[in-house]
């Protein structure tokens, strides 16, 4: 049995999807109720990784854990090695962390000291570990779905800097080989998109897939700031503006792990955004 936390989001959800599509037993764990129904295989607990005592009904017979922190997670909670005592407490031999490109390029950062303490946590935890860092989501796209809805324009900072966005997808399928299959423990992935592409060449995507024209706002990082600040920690909003605002050459530079564990390359934004389209319709 494997237990995915975070399953009813971006990655979570697909991750629940593949692996029971592979036929694995899965405990999906969130907060609340998922609004969509769980695929044959999955049942949910409510469950809260700032509470690791509350996970135990989630992992009892469980062989695997994926942890995914999101939200106000990312800002605080209990100590990661809470959470993985209580894993290794009961029976889980696996871990795989949804981590964070970040941590591999900018090590200092404040904004994902949070994840770079549950990266230290799984590798001294004593059980076999696989970290995932992914470069930004494809999904990160959402947030401009109002506005191209309502008036068929992409509201953005820093129209024109390129980055490989990954898709989501990608992520839960190199989660749910690592989460079956020996051979990733103590492994490390950086997980990129097959190609940098900037906001402004993600707007005419979707413009081409909704066959109408898309306009592009550019906002300044001050504006982005505020806007961002309604949905994520202030810290992570500095990290991330200053990885979209300035990326380094290694956060720009395409990484093959997706195509080594899945054996083939990453999916396109194209992909991601055909497949998405009636959020933005």
């Amino acid at each position: 049995m494997i237990v995915v936390t975070g399953a009813s989001g971006n990655v979570g959800r697909p991750l629940v999807e593949a692996l029971t599509s592979a036929g694995e037993k899965v405990v999906a764990v969130s907060r609340n109720t998922p609004a969509h129904d769980l695929p044959e295989g999955a049942r949910h607990v409510s469950a809260d990784l700032a509470e690791p005592d509350t996970l135990r009904p989630a992992l009892d017979g469980a062989e695997a854990l994926f942890v995914l922190l999101a939200g106000e997670l990312l800002g605080g909670g209990a100590p990661a090695t809470e959470v993985l005592a209580v894993a290794r407490e009961s029976g889980v031999r696996r871990v795989v962390l949804l981590s964070s490109q970040i941590n591999g390029t900018r090590p200092d950062a404040l904004s994902h000291g949070r994840l770079r303490e549950f990266e230290e946590a799984v590798r001294s935890s004593g059980l076999d570990w696989t970290v995932l860092r992914p470069g930004g989501f494809a999904s990160n796209a959402y947030a401009w779905a109002d506005a191209v809805r309502e008036q068929r324009t992409v509201i953005t900072p820093f129209a024109d800097v390129a980055l490989p966005v990954v898709d989501p997808a990608d992520i839960a399928e190199v989660a749910a080989v690592v989460l079956r299959e020996d051979g990733h423990s103590e492994q490390v992935y950086e997980l990129t998109g097959p190609a940098a592409v900037t906001p402004r060449e993600q707007a005419a995507m979707l413009a081409e897939a909704l066959g109408e024209d898309v306009h592009v706002v550019e906002l300044t990082r001050e504006q982005a700031r505020e806007h961002m600040a309604g949905f994520m920690p202030d810290p992570v909003i500095d990290g991330t503006l200053d990885i979209i605002g300035a990326p380094l050459p290694a956060e720009q530079r395409v990484s093959t792990d997706t195509e080594s564990v899945l054996g083939r390359p990453a999916g396109p934004f194209t992909g991601w955004a055909r497949r998405n389209l009636h959020a933005f319709k």
